[in-house]
């Protein structure tokens, strides 16, 4: 128990079973708890490409806000360390450093993910849209903001 603010030390949980032939594919930020490498971006998107060696291709993209003639591209490599765990994916754009990508909640048609790390700093609401009904959003931030998440902090992005 901490005396002061609410962050949770709790494991995070994910979900059990991952088919990333189905997660493959383009995903739009909804919101996200923003960081300096995505700081004045919006119409955000994620594109996932399965590769020969099991591994997946990462191509993020953002519209500068300041200058909307500007796309920001960032490739990078997804894997799954380990098997038994296929949710708790690893990625990274500068090797040798990697990050958590952690599938937190994904509905049963691949429509609607939720992504974090157990650090409780990054979250992420993807949907394959660019909208998101608000029913949805709620059920989300919900499932977040019980995993220990500051909701407070998430940014919702225009596409």
């Amino acid at each position: 128990m901490t005396l002061f603010g609410c962050k949770s030390t709790a494991p995070l949980h994910t979900i059990e079973q991952l088919d990333i032939k189905r997660y493959s594919g383009t995903w739009y930020e909804i919101a996200r708890i923003t960081h300096r490498f995505e700081k004045g971006l919006e119409k955000v998107s994620a594109t996932y490409t399965l590769r020969n060696d099991g591994k997946i291709t990462v191509l993020n993209q953002g519209i500068k806000v300041s200058d909307p003639g500007v796309v920001k591209t960032a490739k990078g490599v997804a894997w799954i360390p380990d098997p038994s765990k296929p949710a708790q994916l690893k990625v990274s754009f500068f090797w040798p450093f990697a990050g958590n990508y952690w599938i937190i909640d994904l509905d049963a048609d691949y429509q609607h993910a939720l992504i974090g790390d157990p650090s409780r700093k990054y979250l992420w609401i993807l949907s394959r849209t660019k909208t998101m009904d608000a029913a949805t959003y709620n059920r989300l931030t919900d499932i977040a903001a019980k995993a220990g998440f500051d909701i407070s902090k998430l940014d919702r992005i225009r596409q």
